[in-house]
């Protein structure tokens, strides 16, 4: 009885985590292709007297690995580090990116040559303003 106990447990457990997670597929799947230079500004037209900041983003997309360099012009916050490398990763169209000490974050939605979001908890939008080639498929 006990040993039948613990088989029935262990099934429930088993599919109740299976059942947990997402599809394999929706995790891995990336609709968007953020490669290239992207520019934007950050910040609200009326904090620090309406001045915003300039934002640069250098990127290049491995599969759901995102690489790249950002710069930003430092006008709204010079304790942050005003350019760096950053790492993330694309999922569907979410793009979710930080710098290597995490002064800087960024959650994004990218639909083609715009990406809507957070920059560093502000609300901006993001124009891609030169695309990289994509890389031709691996040839068998």
């Amino acid at each position: 009885m006990k040993h039948t106990t613990c088989l029935l447990v262990a099934v429930v457990l088993a599919v109740g985590l299976g059942c947990a997670k997402s599809d394999w597929i929706d995790r891995t799947l990336v609709t968007e292709n953020v490669s290239g230079s992207w520019y934007g500004k950050m910040g609200s037209p009326i904090a620090a007297g309406g001045n915003r900041e300039d934002f640069w983003l250098t990127l290049k997309q491995e599969g759901s690995k995102v690489t790249g360099q950002f710069r930003s012009s430092g006008r709204l916050a010079s304790w942050m580090t005003s350019d760096g490398t950053i790492a993330g990763t694309m999922a569907g169209d979410l793009f979710k990116f930080t710098d290597v000490r995490r002064t800087i974050t960024g959650e994004f939605t990218v639909s083609g040559d715009e990406m809507t979001g957070q920059l560093r908890g502000t609300p901006s939008v993001l124009h891609r303003v030169e695309s990289s080639p994509v890389p031709p498929p691996a040839t068998r």
